[in-house]
């Protein structure tokens, strides 16, 4: 049963820190021309979501909830100004968080993996749900980076 909660934990920890950092990273692109603003949204209230949902099943269980900590907020604070202010181009914003959600992915695979035998079917069937998630969101931000390039960004 610790692994079930485990496992909820995890995607909380991890939509919880999608949260954080889009919300960063939108309020950093709140002045800028970026047509990319509404599918960070988009994917920002998606995860949202998926906290949500994870936090109901972890309260129900009674089991400790824990957000990420100020340490690992503030790294990725100061990544995301760094970023924003080096290349604020959509398709440098696509490819940043594709990085995020592809680490948050592969991290997903292996807790599916690792307890695959000993959790609920019906909790694996909901991380699988999640890591489909991730991979839709990599995909939706895949076509807005390549939309978004221009000729001399493709021959860098």
């Amino acid at each position: 049963m610790k692994e079930n909660y485990e496992l909820m934990e995890h995607i909380y920890k991890d939509a919880e820190m999608a949260s954080y950092t889009l919300t960063k990273l939108i309020r950093d692109l709140k002045d800028k021309d970026n047509k990319i603003k509404k599918t960070l949204e988009d994917i920002m209230k998606e995860y949202e979501s998926w906290k949500n949902k994870a936090m109901k099943y972890l309260k129900k269980g009674k089991a400790e909830i824990t957000d990420t900590s100020f340490f690992e907020k503030m790294m990725a604070n100061m990544g995301i100004k760094k970023e924003v202010k080096c290349d604020n181009s959509d398709s440098a914003i696509a490819e940043m968080i594709i990085k995020g959600v592809s680490t948050g992915s592969t991290q997903m695979e292996k807790k599916i993996k690792a307890y695959d035998k000993e959790v609920d079917k019906s909790d694996i069937d909901v991380a699988r749900e999640f890591l489909k998630f991730q991979e839709k969101t990599i995909d939706k931000l895949k076509a807005v980076s390549y939309t978004h390039l221009t000729l001399p960004t493709i021959l860098r």
